[in-house]
């Protein structure tokens, strides 16, 4: 039975992030609210956490799983960014992109891209899930919540209880968030000279980093 964390949406108790990070320490898969819509989250370092991550979400390795980080500086030490590449994050940075990169050594390379190397990045921009990178002090592996075999994102925390209440080891309520999925863009042509290219277009406007 997964644990159920009712929290403020703008001052999210402490003893409550603490109990959820405890959770993810030991291996858990939590359902967190993001800027975009519900994803599950566990940590980088645990091979069991992440096969057990895939396996709900029902897709393989060669799904682009995601980093989140606090800030763009920690993204940047996941990943090889070069000056343009630099410039576009900034831009995009914290908030709903999602920005596809080539992973570097610190990246475990069994949730990277099994061929291309790559990986997911962002900075969301949500109070809770900010909170709770940092109670853990480094990024969260994360996909968003898409139950197998479905194309839209679970947003409501009670339903995604009910549904996955024996796979999950908690699920964060911190009232509604948006259901647009996050605006996807891979970077890595830009190391050939190219330009970006737009994978997925969602709740982040391709104007508001230059594009489109």
């Amino acid at each position: 039975m997964s644990q159920f964390f009712e929290v403020h949406p703008d001052n999210p108790q402490p003893r409550l992030m603490k109990q959820a990070v405890t959770l993810l320490a030991k291996g858990g898969v939590l359902a967190v609210p993001t800027d975009s819509s519900y994803a599950l989250i566990c940590h980088l370092d645990d091979k069991a956490a992440a096969d057990r991550l895939r396996r709900i979400r029902g897709v393989d390795d060669k799904h682009h799983l995601t980093l989140l980080c606090r800030d763009l500086s920690e993204l940047a030490s996941y990943a090889r960014v070069d000056n343009r590449q630099y410039r576009l994050l900034k831009l995009g940075t914290p908030g709903p992109y999602t920005f596809i990169l080539e992973a570097s050594k610190e990246v475990p390379r069994r949730v990277s891209h099994p061929s291309r190397k790559t990986i997911g990045l962002r900075v969301p921009l949500h109070t809770t899930l900010l909170a709770l990178l940092d109670l853990h002090g480094g990024p969260f592996l994360a996909t968003t919540l898409i139950p197998p075999g479905e194309t839209d994102a679970l947003n409501d925390p009670h339903d995604i209880r009910e549904r996955f209440e024996h796979d999950l080891a908690g699920v964060i309520d911190a009232g509604a968030c948006a259901l647009a999925p996050t605006t996807v863009i891979d970077l890595t042509p830009m190391d050939k000279g190219d330009d970006p290219v737009v994978l997925r277009e969602g709740a982040g406007p391709l104007s508001a980093v230059g594009l489109g």
